[in-house]
């Protein structure tokens, strides 16, 4: 096989996962002058970075298990919209515009749609 990568196939619902991330990694690449911006998410918790795939570095992260996020009232999707806002604001202090938005194998709504839009509110162009 051409792909480093290989899934075994599984009915169980990270497998699905992540055949539809991989699906997807096959079209979504971050560049230096657009990274990607990958979305992470947990039962409880979300997990976003931008990532520059040229270099392989992570330039910029946040997650809900940061202290000041973690005393927010709100319920998860509340939480998911801070967190890309937070990210955001990071990320226009290492001077990152504009970003490929890359959602996991995950379904474009709630709390994967709450980070992209507190992210386009805090002035990053996805």
């Amino acid at each position: 096989m051409a792909n480093a990568r290989i899934v075994k196939r599984s009915n169980s619902k990270a497998a699905a996962r992540n055949r539809r991330h991989f699906r997807l990694r096959k079209r979504v690449s971050g560049t230096t002058a657009r990274p990607r911006m990958v979305v992470n998410r947990s039962s409880r918790h979300v997990f976003v970075q931008i990532v520059d795939d040229t270099e392989s570095k992570t330039l910029v992260s946040a997650s809900t298990m940061e202290a000041d996020l973690r005393s927010f009232d709100g319920d998860k999707t509340a939480k998911a919209k801070k967190v890309g806002e937070l990210l955001a604001a990071r990320a226009k202090d290492a001077g990152i515009e504009a970003v490929v938005f890359d959602r996991g194998g995950n379904r474009y709504a709630g709390r994967v749609a709450a980070i992209a839009d507190g992210a386009r509110e805090g002035g990053l162009t996805l």
